[in-house]
């Protein structure tokens, strides 16, 4: 059996550990949370490394995109200096591949017609996959980088601009320190609502779980909410708010939409190359030979049509 552990700086209450077989290999896959305590995370990467055959890093990225060029948080980077022989990706091979791959399929089936829909993305550079895919079909988008990220409050509007910032602003923001960019640790279960017009706006909410989750309004009556590393408490949560449907990129395994980190992590130690060596085609060619298809949850029907009368201006 091989077995794949997700280091996550995220929320101890998230943890999951499930057994599934891919290609008639078994796997353990396991996701462990440190409660945003980095001393604890760096260790556990040494006394797991040569132990387990692929890690994910997850509630953290190591990597960001301006375009094609790649950024790493340098803080992230010193928490993994254990791992010599196991090897290590955060899921953004997948993001690039497997999210955008997904955009198109929603698009090209007709469940999603993305032109009709405005869209909100709570963060880009982290999914510029998804978001490429989302900014050449979306009736509207807004890029919520600045107002999530950085707490500024400036919605970007196009794919040239996030692009142009990206390039800008990437060199420094990858040198601060990461939990100023990002909910660690118990602010992952915490939710205060910001910028909430443009969840109001949007038709579709796409992006990082956490941060939809950290600044969601009350209110997502009729909302399409794309995503992944959703928990069965956060599938009731969501259908609470009225959110119409639920689309998760990664496989729904034993109630649970892992992350990724998670499934690259499972793709590394199917494919037995290190990540550096796997292109994207390799990535794409595997979830094909799986037969992956994202998981798409109708969570409440009514919703939808009290959004459309909420657009329209009558009284639901």
């Amino acid at each position: 059996m091989k077995r794949v552990v997700s280091i996550s700086l995220g929320s101890s209450k998230r943890d999951k550990k499930v057994t599934a077989s891919f290609f008639g290999t078994d796997f353990e896959i396991e996701r462990i949370g440190t409660d945003g305590d980095m001393k604890n995370f760096k260790q556990m990467i040494s006394d797991l490394d040569g132990k387990v055959d692929a890690f994910g890093v997850g509630g953290t990225d190591i990597t960001v995109y301006a375009g094609d060029t790649r950024y790493c948080f340098k803080e992230i980077l010193g928490l993994l200096e254990g791992a010599k022989i196991t090897p290590y990706v955060d899921g953004s091979g997948l993001k690039h591949t497997l999210e955008r791959a997904t955009v198109a399929k929603l698009q090209d089936e007709g469940i999603v017609d993305f032109t009709k829909m405005n869209v909100l993305m709570v963060c880009a550079v982290d999914r510029f996959g998804m978001a490429e895919a989302l900014a050449s079909r979306a009736k509207s988008i807004v890029f919520g980088d600045l107002m999530f990220g950085l707490g500024i409050p400036i919605a970007i509007r196009s794919w040239s601009g996030v692009k142009s910032i990206a390039r800008a602003a990437l060199p420094i923001i990858t040198r601060l320190p990461f939990k100023w960019l990002y909910p660690t640790g118990d602010k992952q279960n915490e939710n205060t609502p910001k910028f909430s017009s443009y969840f109001a706006e949007a038709d579709v909410i796409s992006g990082d779980f956490l941060m939809i989750k950290r600044y969601m309004p009350e209110d997502m009556r009729g909302k399409i909410v794309l995503t992944n590393t959703t928990t069965e408490s956060d599938v009731a949560e969501l259908k609470r708010r009225g959110v119409h449907l639920l689309i998760t990129t990664t496989p729904t395994i034993d109630g649970r939409s892992f992350g990724t980190n998670v499934m690259e992590a499972v793709l590394v130690a199917l494919l037995g190359k290190r990540p550096e060596e796997i292109t994207p085609e390799d990535y794409f060619a595997k979830l094909q030979e799986l037969g992956w298809e994202p998981a798409v949850q109708e969570l409440d029907s009514k919703s939808q049509e009290q959004h459309s009368n909420l657009l329209e201006g009558s009284a639901v």
